[in-house]
């Protein structure tokens, strides 16, 4: 008898949680008009990744390629937990400590290289430093922070899985 609980239909459930995720920021930024920040660009990449690497993993039936997929997730999420502690540092700074704003990014495509871009929009901008939502006391990206250690601790067991099925304990 096989377990419910298998690696691949977690794995379908964290693409949909990172697709339904990026539809919570869309609906954030398009209809209650908060404006997204450079880090909070680069978390939404971090959650499409885990998206599409988990949906490739749901939808093949392959415990070799499962386990790749389970380590790539683990990747994209402690980069998007690192973009995400950065973006709460800089929340927790002092007005006057914040990095100057910058530009808009499509001002910015167009006059600097993009390693400069790159470069400001991991450090952040004074606009990441502002808390514009909050749910149970914490903001936007104390909230994609638990999603992402949560995905990496979910993928993490699954890449370490010995059993073949990988189905979890």
């Amino acid at each position: 008898m096989t377990s419910f609980i298998t690696a691949r239909r977690f794995h379908g459930l964290i693409a949909f949680t990172a697709f339904a995720l990026l539809g919570v920021a869309f609906y954030m930024e398009y209809e209650m008009g908060l404006e997204p920040c450079p880090l909070c660009m680069l978390q939404r990449i971090m959650f499409l990744g885990v998206g599409v690497i988990s949906l490739i993993s749901a939808l093949l039936d392959s415990v070799k390629v499962r386990r790749v997929c389970a380590w790539l997730v683990v990747v994209f999420s402690i980069l998007g937990a690192a973009l995400a502690i950065r973006h709460l540092y800089l929340q927790h700074l002092p007005e006057d400590q914040l990095p100057a704003c910058l530009p808009g990014l499509s001002y910015m495509f167009e006059v600097f290289p993009w390693q400069e871009i790159m470069q400001a929009m991991i450090m952040g901008t004074g606009e990441c430093g502002d808390v514009v939502w909050t749910f149970m006391g914490l903001s936007i990206p104390g909230w994609t922070l638990v999603a992402f250690v949560g995905m990496a601790i979910i993928n993490g067991m699954i890449a370490l899985s010995k059993n073949k099925a990988t189905s979890l304990p």
